[in-house]
């Protein structure tokens, strides 16, 4: 991918975009567990389903923490502020208020951060290795998923919450 194609693809999923579609999922994901808790509870539905269900939450929720951690340092949020977008991801539908939150203070505005400006952070090494994967977003996808697929897999041999 050529920078210039790096560039048009950053213009499409912004920092705010990417976040809200990924909070949004994982919100959607939550109503999908409590749904089958409570069907599960109520009607002794087949636990196979319920399984699919809490992997794709568990997916998502781990999608929605890498996406976390990625804006939180895009945008330079205070390290507890991406910490706390992470924690949102564990109770029900926190992640978009929170989403609104800093929306509302221009926390989420701008782009990706693909070129050094005069901020002297964007000198040092950490800053300059992120911007190298934003301009190669094919690579920073197939990264992320990796390490997303690795801490799922994981998580699946550990079992689930509360065993079996």
């Amino acid at each position: 991918m050529t920078a210039s194609s790096a560039t048009v693809t950053a213009r499409r999923f912004t920092p705010k975009r990417l976040y809200l579609i990924l909070s949004i999922a994982e919100a959607c994901t939550w109503t999908l567990l409590i749904a089958g808790l409570i069907l599960r509870a109520t009607t002794g539905i087949d636990a196979t389903l319920f399984t699919v269900v809490g992997g794709l939450h568990g997916f998502v929720f781990l999608s929605y923490g890498a996406t976390a951690i990625l804006v939180a340092i895009n945008q330079r949020w205070h390290p507890l502020v991406g910490v706390l977008a992470v924690i949102t991801a564990i109770v029900p539908y926190a992640t978009i208020p929170f989403d609104v939150v800093q929306s509302r203070r221009g926390a989420l505005n701008g782009g990706w951060r693909l070129t050094e400006s005069d901020d002297p952070r964007d000198k040092n090494w950490f800053d300059r290795t992120v911007r190298w994967f934003l301009n190669r977003p094919g690579l920073l996808v197939l990264v992320v998923v990796v390490a997303i697929v690795l801490v799922f897999s994981v998580l699946l041999l550990a079992g689930p919450p509360g065993g079996r």
